[in-house]
């Protein structure tokens, strides 16, 4: 692809749009300051954990103590990281989605852990089986990791879901680590729910969240963890091994993004415009059929009909097309028939991508 100068790159997942002024404008005067330049405290500036915790509280029904219950983190991968080297001894299992973020293997294996795949199906939204899901559980599982709104699928776990998984951890005493990077980009009448708000949970629950989709943050590398007191005190002392601390520099930006939501719903009412408009266009072609995605920024088309894997099809299409897209079986085995495609890129390109892939269709070898 990287040959190819006329490539339009459907695979990427992160957003086009560039980092808001007013952000920038915050980090530019800070700099200036000159108080922001050196190692900040591990779990990273209070003020800045005080500004999470009411933004938890407001958003995802969240009482957080900003001291002991808030880190600041390189990235939502980073808090991620921590939380399985928190929590994860060797052996234990923990409970991944399939399709999921492959990233979520990879950390468990670090950990010397054992993932243990529960499968979403398109034929349930992309939705656990909650039997499916308590038969996977053994003397040696030790959490669950939930990711709503989810990538590749874009799928969203809804309230009675999220209230098995919640009884089934309690029944089980397991831990849940709640990946959420995508709670702010979520379409139509649907609702994003943080599990660590329900009832019983907070306890037991890691949740995960960052400031790169949202705000369009990529490359500040940005994120956050909210949990107990005995979790959080474990995640600090992780991060304290490996990456000392966030950004400062990072961290001023994260401060004034929170100060004002409106770019971040224009950007999702952008995605929100193209998700319908993409949706249209894929379900037009002859072998594609594209569920709606509820929530993030990706599609992930069934084109089991083609009668290709996922991953002929998608070197087919770049080789073809000079598209880019993510073989599903890149996610897992359940991902098999379908491939991601990103819509965070502008609406002339999706546009352009679709005229290219429905010409390609035909040249397709089977």
């Amino acid at each position: 692809a990287a040959k190819m100068p006329d490539v339009i790159r459907l695979e990427v997942g992160e957003p086009d749009f560039d980092t808001p002024a007013y952000i920038r404008a915050a980090v530019k005067a800070d700099l200036e300051d000159g108080r922001y330049i050196h190692y900040t405290p591990v779990a990273g500036y209070l003020d800045l954990r005080r500004a999470l915790a009411a933004r938890l509280q407001r958003d995802n029904g969240l009482t957080v103590d900003p001291e002991n219950e808030i880190m600041v983190s390189v990235g939502g991968a980073g808090a991620l990281y921590s939380a399985i080297l928190a929590t994860i001894d060797p052996g234990d299992e923990v409970l991944i989605p399939d399709p999921g973020y492959p990233q979520y293997t990879q950390m468990t294996l670090l950990a010397d852990g054992i993932p243990v795949y529960y499968p979403l199906r398109e034929a349930l939204q992309f939705r656990p089986d909650l039997d499916e899901l308590r038969a996977l559980v053994t003397a040696r599982t030790k959490a669950i990791l939930v990711n709503s709104p989810h990538n590749p699928t874009g799928g969203i776990l809804d309230r009675p879901i999220l209230e098995g998984i919640a009884a089934l951890a309690q029944e089980r005493d397991l831990l849940i680590i709640s990946d959420e990077v995508y709670s702010t980009i979520v379409y139509d009448n649907n609702l994003h729910y943080s599990i660590a708000a329900f009832p019983g949970m907070f306890a037991r629950t890691i949740t995960i969240n960052s400031f790169s989709k949202a705000y369009a943050m990529t490359g500040w590398r940005l994120g956050y963890a909210a949990a107990a007191q005995p979790i959080m005190a474990e995640m600090v002392k992780m991060q304290s091994f490996f990456n000392s601390c966030a950004s400062s520099v990072s961290q001023r930006a994260g401060l004034a993004a929170l100060t004002d939501n409106s770019e971040s719903q224009a950007m999702t009412a952008e995605f929100h415009h193209r998700r319908d408009w993409l949706v249209a266009a894929l379900n037009a072609l002859p072998g594609i059929h594209c569920p709606r995605p509820a929530g993030a920024f990706y599609v992930f088309p069934n084109i089991s009909e083609l009668g290709l894997s996922s991953d002929a099809f998608s070197m087919q299409l770049l080789d073809i097309a000079h598209v880019t897209s993510v073989p599903g079986s890149a996610f897992g085995p359940t991902g098999e028939g379908h491939v991601r495609i990103s819509y965070a890129t502008a609406l002339e390109k999706l546009q352009e991508a679709v005229e290219r892939i429905r010409v390609a269709l035909p040249m397709l070898r089977r």
